[in-house]
């Protein structure tokens, strides 16, 4: 051979090399890359190219999918959507998606690994297997008593089975109707446009993603702490707050809602029923900051990955404060801000014996055929207290609906406990008080954990009088009804 033959020999050997390098660096190095390119629009086909898995509610499909005859073959719809909005979340072929159609993306839109038996074949193949479906652990009848009873007013409900954590109703109002904009066409833009620059923020999840000053229902966390920590060892005994008390450090008094507070040494009993605010907060100061701090959290204050498996928004309780902070704190003021799950896992832990339950909203993931692909196990979150003061705080809320403020949420039949909250807001308390009642029930005639824990929040309302005890008992109470009915 020649040596021009071998060096267009050569020559053509490098340019086969070369070619090889740049194909191996095109398809595996750089093939997320361009798989995720904005310009690359095969996989957003592919995705759309078969129905997505359903979300369920008990029995019921509350989720479908229909053909669109479009570039995208298929596209989300919902059934009774404004009602589960909260619990689904939307999938938009514009607009990406939430809550569970976004956590639980993966299995719904069938490119979880784990809907396959050749997970490893069907990935090279290219091949994507029937999207899964996500069966909640929502009890239908009480979501629709939370909508129900929320009505038009701004607010939240959130309800939990206490030995387990099963969240059973999840309720953010005012709603949307996530299949408006679900898909590309310009009415879909339209109502997009329309819910995200509605000043009542139909979007926003207020059960999971938005915090709230609790008032008086954190005067639950308070009693119970004092109760564990020995400050308090008679719920019946007078104590030794004084009236007037003066916030630590200052001139200013912590004043009461009712002239039946304004005496000392009332007892942990009669403080909670009439909610005074002075005993409490003394009560949170003898307590400590330091073991105060520790109650919260253990109900999930303060932990920035609470996840449902949605991730709900960090509900505070401020590590450092003096001791005129730590009074308003105490009975859900100061920088204290809570959301409606935590403050349903607050009276799910003392229903629950002081064990308080990981929240869970997911009860099981299927494959398209129905069979299991994951189920949900109750998990221990944190011990909040002992049973003994369990049982004590149990007594206490009881009290609060027999003979005090929750007296609406009274159930014939039944033993219910709550505590109601009515918390200032906005410069110089100008704004809407938040109305709160946070609660229990069960049959009258057992001791089992009480099979329900209620939560529930109304912000904005039209009523002349803004009350725990007038607003949102009422609404806990149709929730505990439609649990322990059903």
């Amino acid at each position: 051979m020649s040596v021009t033959g071998r060096r267009a020999g050569t020559f053509c050997l490098l340019l086969i090399v070369a070619l090889c390098a740049q194909a191996t660096r095109v398809q595996v190095f750089r093939a997320d890359d361009l798989n995720h390119n904005s310009a690359n629009q095969r996989l957003v086909i592919e995705r759309y190219a078969q129905p997505r898995g359903a979300i369920r509610v008990g029995a019921d499909t509350v989720t479908g999918s229909e053909a669109t005859g479009g570039r995208y073959d298929f596209k989300r719809t919902y059934t009774d959507g404004p009602l589960f909005a909260a619990v689904t979340g939307h999938s938009s072929q514009t607009y990406g998606n939430s809550q569970l159609e976004g956590t639980e993306d993966a299995l719904l839109s069938g490119t979880d690994p784990r809907l396959s038996d050749r997970a490893v074949w069907d990935a090279v193949a290219r091949r994507r297997s029937p999207g899964g479906d996500v069966r909640t652990t929502i009890d239908r009848a009480a979501q629709e008593a939370a909508v129900r009873g929320l009505g038009g007013q701004q607010g939240a409900v959130v309800a939990i089975e206490p030995a387990t954590g099963r969240i059973l109703a999840l309720a953010s109002t005012p709603s949307y109707d996530p299949g408006s904009f679900a898909g590309t066409s310009a009415e879909d833009q339209e109502a997009w446009n329309r819910l995200r620059a509605d000043p009542d923020q139909p979007m926003l999840n207020r059960a999971l993603r938005q915090t709230y000053p609790p008032g008086s229902t954190f005067k639950v966390v308070t009693a119970a702490a004092a109760l564990e920590s020995g400050v308090v060892t008679d719920i019946d005994a007078p104590t030794d707050a004084p009236f007037p008390y003066v916030l630590p450090g200052t001139t200013t008094p912590l004043v009461n809602d009712t002239p039946a507070c304004d005496e000392p040494g009332l007892s942990l009993a009669t403080a909670m029923t009439l909610s005074c605010n002075s005993v409490l907060g003394y009560l949170g100061v003898r307590v400590g900051l330091e073991r105060m701090v520790a109650a919260a959290e253990a109900f999930g204050f303060n932990d920035p990955r609470l996840d449902t498996p949605v991730r709900a928004a960090r509900s505070v309780f401020d590590t450092r404060m003096d001791e005129a902070q730590l009074a308003l704190s105490s009975i859900g003021q100061f920088d204290t801000a809570a959301t409606p799950l935590v403050m349903a896992m607050v009276a799910a832990g003392v229903a629950n014996r002081g064990t308080v339950m990981r929240p869970q909203l997911v009860d099981g993931l299927t494959r398209s055929d129905g069979t299991l692909v994951q189920s949900a196990r109750p998990a221990v979150y944190r011990r909040a207290m002992g049973p003994d003061t369990a049982g004590q705080v149990r007594r206490l809320m009881t009290d609060v609906v027999e003979k005090g403020t929750g007296r609406a949420a009274r159930i014939p039949g039944a033993v219910v406990g709550g505590k109601t909250g009515t918390a200032q807001h906005g410069v110089d308390n100008s704004g809407t008080p938040y109305a709160w009642f946070i609660a229990w029930a069960g049959p009258s005639a057992t001791d089992a954990v009480p099979p329900v824990a209620v939560a529930v929040v109304i912000a904005d309302s039209d009523a002349t009088e803004v009350t725990g005890g007038g607003l949102a008992a009422p609404v806990a109470r149709a929730v505990m009804q439609a649990v322990l009915s059903g």
